[in-house]
């Protein structure tokens, strides 16, 4: 009987012992740099040559005006699809490895079309475009419980207009994380 209640302590002591994730953060690599940020408050260059400051800095970088991770927020897609072009995929990845780095944040993922197409048409490709940048981003190391995708198909256009140059500036996944 003393042995089970000896045994008994130590499972309910080691149940209350709460592990915690002593990794350091994965840096947000610039391609063709070498570049990196880290969210231990190192600044270094991110892609295209800004600054991207750890959480631990003065201002979030996605809060920041002058930092890559403020200023890309967009995904630009071709008409009809919903494939994430490689010039793009280093917006996703520089995201997608602050993410990782910061659990307590959350984005939203907000798919949009231009305005041709049916309503339902136009919400279904906003959505395989936001669920196609949430799947990057997770296999980039994001977790998925940070974020949501949602489609607003033709009804959140950024540019106004009837012609090729308007269309391909609505056809896109806007990055917003929440709280701001």
């Amino acid at each position: 009987m003393r042995l089970f209640i000896v045994a008994a302590v130590v499972v309910f002591a080691l149940a209350g012992c709460k592990s915690t994730d002593t990794q350091d953060a994965a840096p947000i690599d610039d391609k063709g740099t070498g570049a990196s940020a880290t969210t231990d408050g190192a600044t270094t260059k991110g892609v295209g040559g800004s600054a991207v400051t750890g959480t631990t800095g003065a201002m979030a970088p996605h809060k920041d005006p002058a930092n890559m991770l403020s200023q890309k927020r967009s995904i630009y897609f071709e008409y009809d699809q919903f494939v994430i072009k490689d010039e793009y995929r280093a917006t996703v990845e520089a995201h997608a490895k602050y993410v990782q780095g910061n659990r307590t944040l959350r984005v939203i993922l907000q798919g949009n079309t231009d305005e041709r197409g049916t309503r339902e048409y136009n919400i279904a490709l906003g959505q395989k475009r936001a669920d196609a940048v949430k799947k990057l981003m997770m296999l980039l190391g994001a977790n998925e419980i940070q974020i949501e995708t949602v489609s607003f198909g033709k009804e959140k256009p950024r540019r106004e207009g009837h012609d090729d140059a308007s269309w391909a500036e609505n056809r896109r996944v806007d990055i917003v994380y929440v709280g701001e």
